[in-house]
């Protein structure tokens, strides 16, 4: 039953559709709560790969790497739900986080902890195209701003949950505990999502991915077992127990039969030929624990070398920004050549996708004006969001809080509170005032919050009244997120919905990246002119090179740049409110029925 037909008569969610999309939402959340856990613990995940506290250049990986899983992946892992349906996408992404929290857990050098925290960020950014694909799925296009916003409440919720969680978890334990909890929860959602009845024979998953008719649900033992000595012997080479390591006999098993890698150890070779006898019985096998060769059909129609062109562009400029210090670089030093390649590998796929039969994005999936304004929407609220998200902790830093991060990170919780309240009150108006409407009012307040800010002087933050441009910012940029959704999931197809919400996801965080970059380069320009004009110590000093008020001189260029950095923001937010009023105009997201009704009563 397509979205329409639904949308045109009495309509009520399928049994256990509240259930499924809670348990996904949550699932969001908690992949969204892991991204904040990691920087309070890095200082500690650093040490223990050999990283001191001031070696953060180095440490860029560790967040790095996740960003590039979570974005670089995201279009392949959309299509895959459109082809193979949400439940699979969502129950997979979730072992592969779960996956990546074991490896990342047990870490022993920084390559196994960014290849670790690349698979925790391929598993998190899954979860969020599915997701809003499974709303699409369940819900008439009239009726899904109350579910996104929802599940848009409980994805920002993670920001303000993550840091608690992981202060509690390093308050009581080391910082592995918090990976080996994601292991034990992730998994548990995915046993959750993969018993729900929406995923069995003859279950209404409303095009979630239910299991064909007449195919029953087997244990395939063999392959249980063959995959829990792979994680067996995987856990073995990477924590290299005391206890067995130093071992007479046992011993043995870590020493490497060539060379000095672990890798190259008995359980090494043993783990390589786990994992290639589990790949041999999924192939072979009648009804295996991973059914290979339905995923081989399916990788033909997901258009892998697209998806790989694309990744290769998005990591490109994903590697270019993410590395750079915001403060004083626009990109790392090897940006130029980054975005080169990311630039031809993004008219390959161009290229590629006008000759290819069955592209990545399919031909005229995005044809529609809010479609495509979704996107550009969604670019510029990243553009603008990502000043909030850097700069407010930076401003607090250089006025208020001069020696501790902490307290000046804690000034933008404010804002990230509010972001969820926002998230909620936007997709109830959807309903209601249409997603343009709504996402315009979102960007105003957003933009109105920005301009006050940089209006910011040297006590603002010390003042109670400096909360309302935050609280503003933060309920702005909430509005906003329902009606983005809602208005491109109206204007696309059901059977392009997951790759066209990953694309969405894609847009922001692409937006983020670039906005820092300019933002900040217009920022330095800023206070390098404002420096210019500074006089010298000896002009305002007494006595010596530095005294209290050639310091504030100083920290007055500084906010000349944050300042200057929020008035592009707000420029940013205002580009993005009138995209939405623009093209959001055809996008059929209000309940018309319950408008009627009103008028009705009226």
């Amino acid at each position: 039953m397509t979205a329409e037909r639904r949308d045109s008569g009495p309509w009520a969610p399928a049994p256990g559709a509240r259930l499924l999309l809670g348990l996904a939402a949550v699932a969001v959340a908690f992949a969204a709560a892991d991204t904040y856990v990691v920087v309070l613990a890095l200082p500690d995940m650093m040490s223990s790969v050999g990283l001191a506290v001031d070696e953060l250049q180095r440490a860029a990986p560790i967040v790095s790497g996740f960003l590039l899983g979570y974005v670089a992946m995201l279009p392949l892992i959309g299509r895959i739900a459109d082809l193979r349906g949400r439940i699979p996408v969502l129950v997979g992404s979730l072992v592969v986080f779960a996956l990546g929290s074991l490896v990342t857990a047990a870490a022993y050098d920084l390559p196994s902890m960014v290849a670790g925290r690349f698979l925790q960020g391929v598993g998190g950014g899954g979860l969020v195209p599915a997701t809003l694909a499974l709303v699409a799925d369940m819900y008439p296009p009239s009726r899904r701003g109350v579910p996104l916003g929802v599940v848009g409440a409980v994805q920002e919720l993670g920001s303000v949950v993550g840091p608690l969680y992981g202060a509690l978890v390093l308050a009581l334990a080391d910082w592995e505990e918090i990976f080996w909890i994601n292991l034990a929860v992730g998994l548990l959602l995915a046993a959750v999502l993969r018993g729900l009845p929406a995923n069995r024979p003859g279950g209404d998953a409303r095009g979630a991915g239910s299991v064909p008719a007449g195919e029953g649900r087997r244990t395939d033992w063999v392959g249980a077992a063959l995959a829990a000595l792979a994680v067996a012997a995987l856990l073995l080479v990477m924590l290299e127990p005391a206890v067995l390591a130093r071992d007479v006999t046992l011993g043995l098993l870590f020493l490497p039969v060539a060379g000095e890698s672990r890798w190259l150890s008995p359980l090494g070779i043993g783990f390589v030929v786990l994992v290639v006898a589990l790949a041999c019985w999924c192939w072979f096998a009648r009804a295996p624990l991973l059914d290979v060769r339905r995923w081989k059909a399916l990788a033909a129609q997901a258009d892998l070398p697209g998806a790989a062109l694309l990744a290769l562009c998005l990591a490109g400029i994903i590697l270019a920004f993410a590395t750079a210090d915001p403060e004083v670089q626009v990109f790392s030093p090897a940006g130029p050549w980054l975005l080169a390649g990311a630039a031809a590998a993004a008219v390959g796929f161009w290229w590629h996708s006008r000759r290819s039969e069955h592209p990545l994005v399919p031909h005229g999936a995005f044809a529609a004006t809010p479609a495509w304004g979704s996107l550009a929407v969604s670019f510029f609220v990243g553009a603008a969001l990502i000043a909030a998200l850097v700069d407010i902790p930076i401003f607090a830093r250089i006025t208020v809080y001069p020696d501790s991060q902490l307290m000046a990170a804690l000034v933008l919780v404010r804002l990230l509170v509010a972001l969820p309240v926002g998230a909620l009150v936007g997709g109830y108006l959807t309903r209601r005032l249409g997603a343009g409407t709504v996402t315009a009012a979102g960007m105003a307040l957003a933009a109105g919050g920005f301009v006050w800010m940089a209006q910011w002087g040297l006590e603002s933050l010390e003042q109670p009244v400096a909360s309302v441009p935050l609280v503003a910012t933060g309920l702005g940029f909430g509005l906003a997120l329902a009606p983005v959704n809602a208005a491109l999931l109206a204007a696309t197809a059901d059977a392009v919905h997951g790759v066209s919400s990953a694309l969405l996801v894609v847009a922001r965080m692409v937006g983020m990246l670039v906005g820092i970059s300019a933002l900040t380069t217009i920022g330095l320009r800023r206070y390098y002119a404002v420096q210019v004009d500074l006089p010298t110590p000896a002009q305002v000093c007494d006595s010596g090179t530095r005294c209290a008020e050639y310091t504030n001189l100083l920290k007055e260029a500084g906010l000349a740049q944050l300042q200057t950095v929020f008035v592009g923001a707000a420029v940013c937010a205002a580009i993005a409110g009138v995209l939405a009023l623009v093209t959001f105009r055809t996008a059929r997201t209000r309940d018309v029925s319950t408008l009627e009704a009103l008028r009705q009563a009226g």
